[in-house]
């Protein structure tokens, strides 16, 4: 995998809509749910779409109702197309 530039991560931000940069190396996006019971019906579909990925978010649930998502290729050091993929296969499952 190779690390993104800044110009093909701010293309990427623009197509997968809510997104935004985080940390340096990092994207992160946080929802908002009705109840807590909403909120972990969602952490656990997130967590099958990651695995079935192979690839997995660091997630933050907090308040009873908030789920923070940040993304980041560990093991690059950055941000790579996995990151933007799965970014937009959270979304679909959201």
């Amino acid at each position: 995998m190779t690390l993104l530039s800044d110009a093909e991560i701010d293309e990427r931000l623009t197509a997968v809509g809510d997104w935004n940069r985080g940390q340096p190396g990092s994207i992160d996006r946080e929802w908002t749910f009705p109840d807590f019971a909403a909120a972990i019906a969602f952490v656990d579909r997130v967590g099958e779409v990651a695995e079935q990925a192979n690839h997995h978010p660091d997630i933050l649930l907090h308040g009873w109702n908030k789920v923070r998502l940040t993304l980041s290729t560990h093991s690059q050091g950055g941000l790579t197309d996995a990151d933007f993929q799965l970014a937009a296969q959270i979304d679909r499952a959201a």
